[in-house]
């Protein structure tokens, strides 16, 4: 029973989760506590960075409490975070300004101004400018909060100002640095012209390593808050989507994955950046070394399905997806005249990076049903994903079968209906809701030279979902009616 324990942790826009992992890849424990979204304006998305420290606390006060004997085990610390947030801290690390969002709007001038100025930067950040891209942030808060910017001292993601409270070191890693704008991706290191075109320069930057490496150590204080040994190794850990991968076992060229979480992507891993910014196709770097993946990434994806319960007075999401499942039987095709839906509830990224389009429904009757309109989110997601697998197939990424997680996967009805909108085979793993959990940890294990073949390892297969193509005419009809919105879409944005 002395086997190490690596303590991963993963800070979410709605929860940070953490998990004991021990060597054999066995979750011994989880745990998790909510954080809330702050919206003081209309496409503003904001949080307090020490309401992570609190949900940090209490999160592994659950661990601590609910299995000793492992806690006294841990060996190391792993990390991973949502990503392209932006926390301002001044000359004595100091919190400036609420942490914006991945999800915060506010930027669109700004990006569609960096755009304009230096169209040649995207190819070498590995992707357009975006509103929800950490840079945009910067340029806005130099032209709107010009008191605030001036007092800047360092900017970090949120996943690394965690780190900052655990060990006191201001560090960031290869694949949450390039979500910011600020990373030359290929090169994997600072792009100081971008840093320059945000008024920023590299000595606000934290030094890089590659997320398997070690950071820091566990500081005295968080130690003792934290009830765990001071000198605890804590990795560099990364970004919750390539962090995700690593704990999948998405880890070479041609592995392919789709979250369905708040947000949604299709991400497939390479060995050389593959990007298309002209498609709003990014090309990140991975969370291990000589890797690096290309994303289309939707701003809204099981939060859809979220939205519509509410609305439609539903007791939960599960108790919608069984009507749908009862009144459009997901292996029979669906009528031609069933409502169809636009999933641009935050705006939308690959392929539009149109943060104001505004999603909604069509074709509605008098005879429209809860479960018509909840298998329309269902299926206006799957159509978003599609558009956003094509731009990456345009890439030059290969995409073949693709693992499921995030929330989404919970339902088989949405995993076979993604696999006859994609036409590729979709899996379900068991465990992949920890996903980005168990990623961090094995990174942990990695940086103190433990866990090789870990990392290889990946999670096991829950079912597997092939395409139907007794449903994929209609399919193909509704999509090509879907695609057809676009330019009503359009005409309606803000």
């Amino acid at each position: 029973m002395n086997q190490l324990v690596s303590l991963g942790i993963d800070l979410g826009t709605s929860e940070l989760k953490a998990i004991l992992l021990d060597a054999d890849g066995e979750v011994l424990a989880q745990a998790g506590a909510r954080v809330e979204v702050s919206r003081r304006q209309s496409g503003w998305s904001e949080q307090n960075p020490d309401d992570w420290w609190q949900a940090c606390l209490s999160a592994l006060g659950q661990l601590r409490t609910s299995d000793p004997q492992a806690w006294a085990r841990i060996g190391c610390i792993g990390l991973s975070g949502q990503m392209h947030g932006a926390v301002l801290l001044d000359a004595a690390e100091q919190v400036l300004y609420p942490a914006i969002l991945w999800d915060d709007s506010r930027a669109v001038q700004q990006a569609s101004q960096l755009n304009g100025d230096f169209p040649e930067y995207a190819e070498v950040t590995g992707s357009l400018a975006m509103a929800g891209l950490t840079a945009p942030k910067l340029l806005w808060m130099q032209q709107n909060e010009p008191q605030v910017f001036a007092r800047i001292a360092s900017v970090l993601s949120p996943k690394d100002y965690l780190r900052l409270l655990l060990t006191g070191e201001q560090v960031s890693d290869m694949s949450d640095a390039a979500g910011t704008l600020w990373l030359d991706v290929a090169k994997r290191q600072w792009y100081a012209p971008m840093l320059r075109a945000t008024g920023l320069n590299l000595e606000q930057m934290p030094r890089l390593l590659e997320a398997d490496q070690l950071s820091a150590v566990l500081g005295a204080d968080a130690a003792q808050a934290l009830g765990l040994p001071q000198g605890l190794p804590v990795a560099a850990g990364g970004g919750d989507n390539p962090v995700s991968a690593v704990g999948i076992g998405a880890i070479n060229a041609g592995d392919a994955f789709v979250t369905l979480g708040t947000s949604a992507a299709i991400v497939a891993i390479t060995d050389h950046p593959a990007g298309n910014p002209a498609s709003a196709v990014h090309s990140f770097c991975h969370a291990l070394p000589q890797r690096w993946y290309t994303m289309g990434a939707m701003l809204a994806g099981a939060s859809c399905l979220r939205w519509v319960t509410r609305l439609l007075g539903q007791t939960s999401e599960q108790a919608l997806l069984d009507q749908v499942h009862a009144a459009l039987p997901v292996d029979q095709p669906v009528a031609i005249s069933n409502p169809l839906f636009l999933p641009y509830l935050a705006g939308e990224r690959t392929p539009h990076n149109d943060p104001l389009l505004r999603g909604g429904f069509m074709s509605l009757g008098h005879d429209s049903t809860p479960a018509m309109l909840g298998y329309a989110v269902l299926e206006g997601v799957g159509f978003g994903l599609l558009d956003a697998m094509n731009a990456t197939l345009s890439a030059g990424a290969t995409v073949n079968a693709c693992a499921l997680v995030g929330g989404g996967a919970r339902s088989e009805y949405w995993a076979q209906l993604l696999a006859n909108i994609l036409d590729r085979e979709v899996y379900t793993l068991h465990g992949s809701e920890l996903s980005a959990c168990i990623g961090a940890a094995k990174l942990g294990f990695l940086s103190i030279g433990e866990g090789a073949e870990l990392l290889k390892r990946g999670m096991p297969v829950k079912a597997r979902y092939q395409p139907m193509p007794e449903v994929q005419g209609a399919l193909q009809v509704r999509y090509q009616r879907f695609r057809g919105l676009l330019t009503a879409a359009k005409g309606l944005r803000e």
